[in-house]
């Protein structure tokens, strides 16, 4: 870090780094500057113009304070320190000039504009304007922009401060957002008309410091003060960003991203986002008990006795941990199911990860070591489909020199990818290279779930730590499921994997997990929040709540445990999912150790102390597997479609809406004969 310079804001003698612009030294000294255009994670536009402050011996005029930098001020005339004054009637004048310029064509339709109570033009109007106009003339009106299903236009209000253009550009990696025409001519519009292709677009409506982007599904449904806002933990792939809910009585009405620079820094995909309109479709409310080939309602009693019943009687007991299960869900299925000789797994799609070697199932490396490495392998993911979010932050790598190379699957990651091979071959070449000119060089080795799923995973992930060592780079294993890591945390593995587990059972116990086709003949007990795939087979079905609607803790791609709080409560009967196995152990009569959701979580963080850590990611002991070589089978990504992966986006019209819109654009346009 270059040596510190020492600076006069407003009276206060503060050292900076030279290198900072003066709106960042100020935030430094917690003077708050106004400002439209500028945005810490964007590139600088300086087109406001609010930000203007003083600087005392410059150009008599106020100057950008997100534009200039602190090197470039000019000592006094005896050596002084610099003096810049943020609230010196130059200034005042200058900000109440630059507001009247932005409300000369704004709408000011703030009664019906979904930002109403949340907009940062609101409030600089009133903390920096004027209370009145000298504007008579006619208004400028714009023509709003079809962006899809997600982002409701009204460039009307649009003030071009062009943060949504700078966030699809340098974050989002698609160029689809520009601006056209000069003065009062100049306006924000798509190339073509075309709609967004981004599955993170609906980041450019937190960005949007006016009306002009909207939440389309959101719009008109509630305004900020009538909202409950919880905050929690995104369980829609494995990243774990941090969400904020927002319910008005019992409805979700929104999903919005909390700020985490270790996890999802300040962003989130549309799947996260827009995903809530799927937990009030196709809930589970009541229990439910199949006779004669079809499902009946029946009390909570009925369907307890019923299910113990079965339990108590199966001659070989297995338990199925899903992808949505909260950690102390899976830990106390974990202790019902093998107190009765049975055994559980969480590795549904048949995911080769070594039980009790977390170097191995979570890896070395955190999140936020993406952001320094210099050389980034993926191995048999597409993370554009799996994690938007990290995707961005390895694009953020990339801007800043990264190398990144791909063994699978090639497909478009928003940046440059060399392509090294398509599966095991290219994979095990790669490995019996000489790495020794990346020693020193921070790098990352991502592996997927689509590369471990084979019969050959354990081959294909010894293989990658080997290369990992080889190039002493840190290995991450990105996941799919939210729930894998905390599961696998917990214990809930069975030797020999799926097939082992289900191989002979007579019973099943199905804690929500979806994504696999159980065989016919056992006899299917379903846990879960939605009726998908797993209620359809079920013989028994158990309701129980969502993600929004329980306390659960879940441990994300890069082990980190984290708190999920609730924000609302389960619709009709449905109850807790700790709870629902708590009361089936006391009428099995072996009943859990534990009548609270505390007690449980003291006895999981006995078992697996890494659990108590919230909020870090813990060291992992480096473990490397014995490394046997890797079929020459090309990888196949785990996630065929982004938008349908869990029951939650399945129950969700807006998601179908997405997946259809994707599909249609993969699609290659035929002309007619």
């Amino acid at each position: 870090m270059s040596d510190l310079r020492t600076i006069v804001i407003d009276g206060k003698e503060i050292d900076v780094d030279p290198a900072m612009t003066l709106i960042q030294a100020c935030e430094q000294a917690d003077i708050e500057i106004p400002r439209f255009c500028y945005h810490e994670r964007l590139s600088i536009a300086g087109n406001c113009r609010m930000c203007l402050v003083e600087v005392v011996g410059g150009p008599p005029k106020p100057a950008a304070s997100c534009a200039m930098q602190v090197k470039d001020l000019r000592p006094g005339p005896e050596g002084q320190p610099p003096v810049i004054k943020t609230n010196s009637p130059m200034v005042k004048k200058a900000r109440e000039g630059v507001m009247e310029f932005l409300l000369i064509n704004h709408p000011l339709d703030c009664p019906i504009c979904d930002q109403g109570g949340e907009c940062d033009l609101q409030d600089q109007a009133m903390a920096y304007g004027v209370d009145f106009s000298r504007y008579r003339e006619p208004k400028r009106a714009v023509d709003n922009m079809d962006l899809g299903p997600l982002v409701g236009t009204h460039m009307t209000r649009c003030i071009s401060c062009t943060r949504c253009v700078r966030f699809i550009t340098e974050v989002a990696g698609i160029p689809e957002l520009g601006q056209t025409g000069r003065g009062e001519d100049s306006e924000i519009t798509s190339y073509l008309g075309a709609t967004l292709d981004s599955e993170m677009q609906g980041n450019i409506v937190d960005l949007c410091p006016v009306g002009a982007l909207t939440s389309k599904p959101y719009a008109f449904t509630a305004r900020p003060w009538e909202l409950t806002k919880t905050e929690s933990i995104d369980v829609m792939d494995a990243l774990g960003s941090n969400i904020r809910v927002d319910t008005k009585g019992r409805e979700v009405m929104r999903i919005l991203p909390r700020n985490h620079d270790g996890v999802n820094e300040e962003w989130l995909s549309d799947k996260s986002r827009y995903v809530w309109d799927g937990l009030r479709r196709q809930r589970l409310d009541k229990p439910y008990i199949r006779e004669n080939g079809k499902l009946r309602p029946a009390s909570w009693g009925e369907a307890l006795a019923k299910t113990a019943a079965a339990i108590t009687g199966a001659t070989k007991l297995a338990g199925l941990v899903g992808d949505l299960a909260p950690t102390e869900a899976a830990y106390a299925l974990k202790q019902l199911i093998e107190g009765q000789g049975g055994s559980v797994e969480c590795r549904t799609d048949g995911a080769k990860l070594p039980a009790g070697n977390r170097s191995a199932y979570v890896g070395t490396a955190s999140i936020e070591d993406i952001d320094d490495a210099k050389s980034i392998l993926l191995i048999g993911t597409n993370p554009r489909a799996e994690a938007p979010v990290l995707n961005a932050r390895i694009r953020k790598a990339w801007l800043r020199g990264a190398q990144v190379g791909l063994i699978g699957e090639a497909v478009d990651l928003t940046y440059d990818v060399t392509h090294l091979g398509p599966g095991g071959a290219a994979l095990a070449k790669l490995a019996a290279m000489d790495h020794s000119d990346k020693h020193g060089v921070p790098g990352v080795v991502i592996v997927g779930q689509g590369a471990l799923r084979r019969s050959d995973g354990a081959a294909v992930l010894a293989t990658a730590m080997r290369l990992a060592e080889a190039a002493q780079s840190k290995l991450l294993i990105l996941h799919t499921a939210a729930s894998r890591v905390g599961a696998m945390d917990a214990g809930a593995v069975t030797e020999g994997g799926i097939d082992a587990a289900l191989e002979g059972a007579d019973v099943v116990y199905n804690l929500g997990a979806d994504e696999i086709e159980l065989p016919e003949g056992p006899f299917v007990i379903y846990q879960g929040s939605h009726g998908d795939r797993g209620a359809h087979r079920a013989d028994v079905i158990l309701p129980a709540a969502a993600y929004t609607e329980e306390q659960g803790l879940f441990v994300n791609t890069e082990g980190r445990p984290q708190l999920a709080l609730r924000a609302g409560f389960a619709p009709g009967e449905a109850k807790e999912n700790w709870a629902i196995l708590r009361a089936l152990s006391a009428e099995i009569g072996a009943t859990l150790p534990y009548d609270s959701l505390a007690a449980l979580r003291q006895a999981m963080v006995a078992e697996a102390p890494q659990l108590a850590t919230i909020d870090e990611v813990p060291e992992n002991d480096w473990q490397p597997l014995d490394a046997a070589k890797p079929d020459d089978g090309d990888f196949r990504n785990a996630i065929a479609d982004h938008y349908l992966t869990n029951p939650i986006t399945r129950a969700s019209l807006l998601m179908a809406e997405l997946s259809a819109n994707a599909k249609a654009r993969r699609a290659t346009p035929i002309a007619a004969e």
